[in-house]
């Protein structure tokens, strides 16, 4: 019986320790050979010619991801054939009409020895020319796969709508200006992606089809295995599980990790839990030493009260002087009563009151 070691890192503590991932190849022989018997038993031959059964290996990891991630996996045996047609999305070359800039990346990818891309899309023909919602329909029934360039990638989800992705065949990001653009595109179109998603713990990729031999598949099996568990950003220990499946048949396990590292996670967190407790001691202890030296410090210094010195004399405050009031003489009475009161008054002072009405003396001649 032979084995496959696959190394991931474990972390415990401030150093880190090697681990094997060992993969019985007897038990993914077994499963290889279940599931293409099962294929068989369940499609006929006319099926079987016109269309493969995919293969998928399903990850099961130990923690949820905090962060999403999209592994490119290289096979060495390719998942699509020569037959099957794939579509490049390209960026708008200035200076240049839609016909041109198709004419020139056609070009392009003849020199550079690129003949697996049947059909070339620049951008602005995407926008216009697929708009409708039957065109989008169409375009993603006519092709096995899409690549896009690296500097439009970002602007296709707009454009392209949600079909794309639910059915998986969202355009590979490219870079057109590589100088080794053959073998960039090979590998794409030959190999597999596996999308990490920060909602769950499973993911999946593709690794083979129906029309592959055992151990084709197998190879493939360990050639993905590898490239997640070096590329996957977690810490720790990674993989908890892997099935293998096809779309319709039921999940066959071929690799189930073992228990051994749960108990160095305890006492790693035991030993935390220790550590936070003993800091948790000492911070107490140095804020009580600081309150005791400060409140030595405040007996010891007296008080100080500043002395005032008087810039100038202080003005003497004086009583509120009370205003005079002036008391109202009574008016002389009015009428009869009135004139025996002035006569009266001129008699006291030596005085004839003047008549009321004075007569005026005639001279008789």
């Amino acid at each position: 019986m032979r084995l496959y070691g696959i190394r991931t890192r474990e972390a415990r503590g401030m150093a880190e320790k090697v681990e094997d991932v060992v993969l019985d190849q007897a038990q993914v022989k077994k499963a290889v050979q279940a599931l293409q018997a099962f294929v068989k038993t369940t499609s006929t031959q006319d099926t079987l010619l016109e269309e493969s059964h995919q293969f998928s290996l399903l990850f099961t990891l130990w923690k949820i991801p905090k962060q999403a991630q999209s592994i490119r996996i290289p096979l060495p045996h390719g998942l699509r054939s020569d037959v099957d047609e794939v579509c490049l999305f390209t960026r708008d070359e200035p200076k240049m009409t839609s016909d041109q800039t198709q004419r020139f990346y056609k070009k392009l990818l003849e020199e550079r020895g690129v003949k697996n891309i049947t059909e070339v899309i620049p951008y602005k023909v995407l926008k216009t020319e697929y708009k409708p919602y039957e065109a989008k329909r169409k375009l993603l029934g006519n092709f096995e796969m899409f690549l896009s360039d690296d500097r439009i990638r970002r602007l296709l989800p707009s454009h392209l709508g949600k079909h794309f992705y639910e059915r998986k065949k969202d355009p590979l990001s490219v870079n057109l200006q590589s100088k080794h653009l053959a073998r960039d595109i090979q590998r794409l179109i030959q190999g597999s992606t596996m999308k990490v998603s920060k909602k769950g713990s499973c993911c999946m990729a593709r690794v083979a089809h129906s029309g592959m031999t055992t151990e084709e598949v197998t190879e493939n099996i360990e050639a993905t295995v590898s490239t997640v568990v070096n590329k996957i950003r977690l810490k720790g220990k990674v993989i908890k599980v892997i099935h293998l499946k096809s779309q319709s048949s039921v999940a066959l396990p071929i690799y189930t990790s073992d228990l051994s590292h749960l108990t160095i996670i305890e006492d790693a967190q035991r030993e935390a839990r220790k550590a936070k407790k003993a800091s948790s001691k000492l911070k107490r202890a140095r804020k009580q030493q600081t309150s005791t030296e400060k409140t030595e410090a405040e007996e010891e210094i007296p008080e100080l009260v500043p002395i005032v010195t008087p810039s100038k004399k202080a003005k003497l405050q004086t009583p509120p002087q009370k205003k005079k009031v002036l008391e109202k003489v009574p008016k002389p009475p009015v009428g009869k009563k009135g004139q025996k009161a002035k006569a009266k008054l001129a008699k006291k002072k030596g005085t004839r009151p003047p008549s009321q009405k004075m007569k005026r003396k005639v001279v008789k001649s």
